[in-house]
């Protein structure tokens, strides 16, 4: 959407300079190097703060000597673009002018190919407000149009005949109204309650209801408990979130060469990385704070064993073949054992062997999935995994493989003298198993016929066929559980 304003004309003979951090581009190029320095060497941040005390023009000559910012996957506000275009062809100077590091405006002037000249920070001076008001007139000369974004702006305006507002917040843009000459207005995107959620991806929540699990299984289902579970999923969401946001901004590269994930929030700059920063730790220190003071210390180390798990698995163990798998299938487990934690329930290794193996099944069916969509559009590896087509021939029957073994476990469970002693009928638990089989077995011929597009555990949440599997097997079990059916026939 555009926002157009204009009190007079200005001749397209005045330069248009444009800067370059949240106005051409929608992210922050300075946190886009602090992110990708951590990527690359963690142990180079403890020297920020000894840099920036040489000047914020050392910092980013420092940080710019030894990352490279993709000019090519930066998020440029193609609205803008258009505009700076069409100026182009019409005969105007266009000029870069930012307070980015040389390196990073070099990048991205090579890669737009729209600029006549690019004026940015280096060694000596780091090139924001009245420094690049003073550059500016040295090299473009007193008469200029200037498009930028933020407060910082304000000396350079004031210096120039027009002014583009780009991305302004209202008060900023009713100031520069006032005082100056509005050549044009673009609207920032907006980033309002659904692009945090789609951020802080509260759908997935629903994955975290494998924390009640010990609680149904043990058919324990007192006021008490009931209130602590529920204060224990939202912990454990919050937690959960401020994962996925960290995952977020730690995989800011590869989402945007992704088809889907390039539109996630932070990925196309529609929130900034540092109000991610803020968000993942309020939110931890809150789920952290309910985690202690709410429900219990166990509960408080298995969530924080299981933001370390997946952390790692976010920044690394998904790159390992098999070993992605595995790690998923212990982390959705891990929600099961930390249900039982909350609420002081026992944890039976049979549930703990069949919850592996039906995960690990699952986390295959993601895998089989992805690796058949990229056999169909005739690509060979996944970007980021450790996967070819070719393992489709190993991962397919490995899948099928341990989702019978959690048959076998759920049948060698039926027989079990604990649980021949704690059902009233437990005979009828086989209805259970066939229900299982078919469940499963619904979800790889699914697979098979490239229809799940999908988490599989947020597809089984959502299909209506599988719900309906889900909500008899329980009528099963509880069936199981409280009726004497020899006794009543």
């Amino acid at each position: 959407m555009l926002n157009f304003q204009q009190a007079e004309p200005v001749s397209t003979a005045v330069p248009l300079v444009v800067d370059l951090d949240g106005t051409l581009t929608l992210t922050d190029t300075l946190v886009e190097s602090v992110v990708l320095l951590a990527r690359q060497s963690p142990s180079s941040l403890l020297r920020l703060p000894f840099w920036l005390l040489r000047g914020r023009e050392a910092l980013k000559s420092e940080i710019a000597r030894r990352v490279e910012v993709p000019a090519a996957q930066l998020p440029y506000r193609e609205e803008l673009l258009d505009y700076l275009r069409a100026e182009k062809a019409a005969g105007r100077e266009i000029v870069l002018a930012t307070a980015a590091h040389r390196k990073i405006a070099d990048g991205v002037a090579a890669h737009l190919g729209l600029f006549d000249r690019v004026l940015a920070t280096d060694e000596t001076r780091n090139l924001k407000g009245s420094n690049k008001l003073a550059a500016i007139r040295e090299e473009v000369g007193p008469e200029f149009a200037y498009a930028g974004d933020s407060p910082a702006d304000l000396a350079v305006w004031k210096g120039a005949q027009a002014a583009l507002l780009v991305g302004a917040s209202e008060s900023l843009a009713r100031r520069v109204r006032k005082e100056h000459v509005v050549e044009k207005e673009f609207a920032r995107p907006a980033a309002g309650l659904r692009v945090w959620r789609k951020a802080l991806r509260v759908h997935q929540w629903a994955k975290n209801v494998l924390l009640f699990v010990p609680m149904l299984t043990a058919f324990s289902f007192a006021p008490a408990d009931i209130a602590t579970m529920l204060l224990a999923f939202l912990c454990f969401s919050l937690a959960a979130s401020a994962t996925y946001i960290a995952n977020d901004l730690w995989d800011l590269g590869n989402d945007r060469q992704h088809p889907r994930k390039r539109l996630r929030p932070f990925a196309s700059g529609v929130l900034p990385i540092t109000s991610g920063v803020a968000a993942a730790a309020g939110l931890m220190a809150v789920a952290f704070g309910l985690a202690v003071l709410g429900v219990n210390a166990g509960f408080a180390a298995m969530l924080l064993a299981y933001v370390v798990m997946t952390t790692t698995y976010s920044w690394s163990l998904k790159e390992y073949v098999l070993v992605d798998v595995m790690a998923l299938s212990i982390l959705y487990t891990m929600r099961i054992v930390t249900g039982s934690v909350a609420v002081g329930i026992e944890t039976s290794s049979w549930l703990l062997a069949f919850s592996l193996f039906v995960f690990l099944s699952l986390a295959l069916v993601k895998r089989c999935s992805e690796l058949k969509a990229l056999q169909g559009s005739g690509g060979n590896s996944t970007r980021g995994r450790d996967y070819r087509v070719s393992d489709l021939a190993v991962l397919w029957p490995m899948g099928l493989a341990s989702a019978m073994s959690a048959v076998v476990v759920f049948g060698l469970y039926i027989h079990a003298p604990e649980t021949q002693a704690r059902y009233a009928t437990p005979t009828l638990l086989w209805a259970a198993v066939a229900l299982l089989i078919y469940w499963l077995g619904r979800l790889w011929i699914k697979t098979g016929r490239d229809e799940m597009d999908d988490d599989p555990v947020l597809y089984a949440l959502k299909d209506r066929g599988s719900r309906l599997v889900v909500i008899a097997m329980g009528v099963v079990m509880g069936c199981a559980y409280f009726f004497d059916l020899a006794a009543i026939f």
